[in-house]
């Protein structure tokens, strides 16, 4: 990590409280090394992107909330004087904010560069796997939803209801994730922790 980064983090590590597991600072961190590991050996700007990482949730709403959708937005403004801390140039936080603005899944932004591309599938990944599961039952609980339908686990004769239902989600939402990734790094990471979540539904079906 070179020194404007590193001074990124130590500004903004603030804004990811460890009482929520699934926005932290360590999912910052996945994020920042998926961003590495898409971005190996392609021609971005690394700095700016690894710092639109460390800033793409400095404002996290609700998955409820009614600006739920303009949280990247919110969190492109804020960043603004860290980055300037930082000494990263006018142009550069242009960028940034260009990246995380259009990071968002809610916000349903195309990405118009590479970077913000990368960042998309980063934050995405982070979604889904092992982590994925760990990290949606920490919403839930937030929103206070239950697991499962007990009549009907997997909708079968209702309609999938997330707002509801923990396990509604990943079929609402997380699955349709791997075919919305921009990159064939990520397409193919994401289709293999799909893969284990789909396995861990059969499991938890079993056991229910």
């Amino acid at each position: 990590m070179n020194q404007r980064l590193e001074k990124l983090s130590k500004l903004v590590v603030q804004f990811y409280p460890s009482g929520d597991p699934a926005h932290d600072w360590p999912h910052v961190l996945r994020v920042a090394q998926n961003c590495s590991l898409l971005g190996k050996g392609e021609k971005i700007n690394l700095d700016c992107l690894l710092a639109a990482a460390y800033c793409h949730d400095l404002v996290n709403l609700p998955k409820n909330h009614p600006d739920r959708s303009r949280a990247s937005l919110m969190s492109a403004e804020k960043c603004v004087p860290y980055l300037t801390e930082a000494q990263f140039t006018v142009e550069e936080i242009e960028l940034v904010k260009k990246i995380v603005i259009e990071h968002s899944y809610s916000a349903g932004h195309e990405a118009s560069n590479l970077e913000a591309a990368i960042l998309q599938d980063a934050d995405r990944l982070d979604a889904l796997g092992a982590i994925g599961i760990l990290r949606c039952a920490s919403v839930n609980t937030q929103m206070k939803t239950s697991f499962y339908d007990f009549h009907d686990p997997l909708a079968k004769k209702r309609e999938l209801n997330d707002k509801e239902f923990m396990l509604d989600h990943y079929f609402v939402k997380l699955f349709n994730l791997p075919g919305k990734m921009n990159t064939l790094r990520g397409k193919i990471e994401a289709e293999k922790r799909m893969q284990y979540m789909k396995e861990f539904i059969e499991k938890l079906r079993e056991e229910i």
